[in-house]
């Protein structure tokens, strides 16, 4: 795994300030002050250098000493550094600037390194070891089995397979899970509008409608309906019985249209198998004897209050039956049975208020309460031709997952989705993602991956392969240029883990792409005047093409060859 330029600085920065202190040039901390972290960023103007850290003013207090004078000293150890014998320091100069920070630019030759590891180790690049490793579960979609996945709702599929890649790009051991909530009222419903149709009746108001329940009707097997019905007379449980095939058959449509997706889990958790498996009554006897548990008014209530929340939470009501609450329990104990470091839930905004009451019960079970996460991510609002398209799965009137990437396409869907924050309400243009031409981002990226493989063939055909001995070869200006967005990728995935966001991602694409094409129009890549420069810039358009390929891999997006 190549070491990110961004930690190769870091670790120069503390061999500095460490000579520093060593050599009485600047004071060691007292033993009662933290250290600080050494914060390395990239400057928002490009003229400032490559990097830039804040680290002097962050000893001016302990140190007692002016930002900039600590700043001057720092520098002057990293270039003192970089001029010894053998040392592999990536910096080449070190400019300080008020109030204290130090700008800092990086050395061709530690570019050559990045591009020469790129080439070498091509499926590894853009990986990061985890600063912290955990067993981490994450559960998203999780719609319930009771119609096909809409566009309404896939923008959960999208966040959560997308953070996944990225949690696993930085080290995170990751399991992805979708929990079904197949039992309680709506599977009932749902039975009862499949009997209805079936029947011949209308179906009840509180039922679900559209062509959907109609294909589930004329699909329910004979021995399902011979179970339900006696002497052609639908018994007391026809709907229920009904309703959990219908909703096995619904959730194989909703398997079929992730996988479509490219979207993978490695768990499926049904909400009936806790209930039958005694996870939810574990997780209440484990709340009882904590004493976090009373009875009122005949129904089992958990101390909410007691940890913060504005009131107290029904687990089991007054006739004995359990709330989702209860479920949601002893999914937590599961869950965390299962040797999980870290629960990620990734729920819709509307389940705001359910965030409180089941970290609070995770805290009352004696799990620490950090450990379980729960992202909220805003609605969308699809637009055709600038009017906004209404939805509701009950009344059957709503657009498919399936029906939005046979129109869209898989990848233009996911870059839709991933170049924006999850808590971010956006408008997703079906018409803009349809659109072949660089008014697509996603198109535009792909674009530049296609043109370097093209470069790549025409080069194989003349002869050309990239050069082994990179020194020197990234000296032009338009070589250096791109090769200084190319090795950003991994600081861009440690970056995105700690954000739990994908947007950096996509706007890396972008400028990666951006940069390439300029340095096309700039630097003729297959000069068959100049072999030696053809392979050195090969090489780096061959590094290009990787970078390209696994940041769009991390977006679960396809690099296509040729376009």
């Amino acid at each position: 795994m190549i070491p990110t330029l961004r930690t190769q600085v870091r670790d120069a920065i503390e061999r500095a300030w460490q000579a520093a202190v060593n050599g009485g040039a600047l004071p060691a901390l007292p033993n009662d002050a933290p250290r600080p972290a050494i914060d390395v960023e990239r400057p928002a103007e490009p003229e400032h250098g490559d990097l830039s850290t804040n680290l002097a003013m962050k000893l001016a207090r302990p140190n007692r000493r002016a930002p900039l004078e600590i700043a001057t000293v720092i520098a002057a150890k990293l270039i003192r550094d970089k001029s010894q014998p053998g040392s592999a320091s990536p910096i080449e100069s070190a400019e300080v600037a008020a109030p204290g920070f130090i700008n800092l630019r990086l050395t061709d030759a530690a570019l050559e390194r990045m591009i020469a590891g790129i080439l070498a180790e091509p499926a590894s690049w853009g990986r990061v070891p985890a600063a912290r490793p955990r067993r981490v579960n994450v559960e998203f979609v999780s719609a319930n089995p009771t119609g096909p996945l809409t566009i309404g709702n896939a923008r959960g599929a999208f966040v959560g397979d997308l953070l996944c890649r990225v949690l696993e790009a930085g080290g995170q051991d990751v399991t992805r899970e979708y929990y079904f909530n197949d039992s309680g009222a709506q599977v009932s419903h749902l039975g009862a509008s499949v009997v209805a149709i079936k029947a011949g009746r209308p179906v009840p108001e509180e039922g679900y409608k559209g062509a959907y329940v109609e294909d589930l009707a004329r699909e329910v097997p004979a021995d399902v309906w011979e179970a339900a019905t006696r002497d052609g007379v639908e018994t007391e449980g026809a709907a229920d019985a009904v309703g959990r095939w219908a909703a096995a058959r619904v959730r194989q449509g909703i398997e079929a249209s992730l996988e479509h997706l490219g979207v993978h889990f490695d768990v499926w958790t049904s909400e009936a198998r806790l209930h039958e498996e005694g996870w939810v009554d574990r997780a209440i006897e484990r709340l009882r004897a904590g004493g976090h548990v009373y009875e009122q008014d005949g129904a089992l209530w958990f101390r909410s209050t007691d940890f913060g929340d504005d009131k107290d939470r029904v687990i089991h009501r007054s006739d004995g039956r359990p709330t989702y609450f209860a479920a949601d329990i002893g999914y937590v104990t599961e869950k965390f049975s299962r040797g999980f470091d870290h629960l990620i839930y990734i729920w819709g905004s509307d389940h705001h208020g359910t965030v409180a009451r089941m970290r609070n019960a995770a805290e009352a079970m004696g799990y620490p309460k950090e450990h379980v996460q729960v992202l909220l991510y805003s609605w969308v609002r699809f637009v055709r031709d600038g009017a906004e398209i209404s939805m509701s799965k009950r009344a059957g009137e709503f657009i498919s997952l399936d029906e939005l990437l046979a129109e869209v396409g898989v990848d233009a869907a996911r870059w839709f989705f991933a170049s924006r924050g999850h808590t971010s309400a956006i408008d997703f243009d079906i018409e803009l993602a349809k659109k072949q031409s660089n008014e697509n981002p996603v198109y535009y990226v792909q674009y530049a991956h296609a043109r370097i493989a093209s470069i790549v063939r025409k080069a194989a055909e003349a002869g050309i392969v990239p050069a082994a001995d990179l020194a020197g070869a990234l000296a032009g200006p338009a070589e250096a240029a791109l090769a200084r967005v190319v090795a950003r990728l991994p600081e861009v995935v440690e970056d995105a883990v700690v954000a739990e966001e994908t947007q950096g991602i996509t706007a890396f694409a972008t400028a990666l792409a951006t940069a390439f094409h300029a340095f096309y129009r700039d630097a003729r890549v297959i000069d068959p005047d100049a072999p030696d420069r053809s392979a050195a810039r090969l090489a780096l358009a061959r590094a290009t093409q990787i970078t390209l390929a696994n940041t769009l891999a991390l977006l679960g997006i396809s690099a296509p060859e040729s376009m």
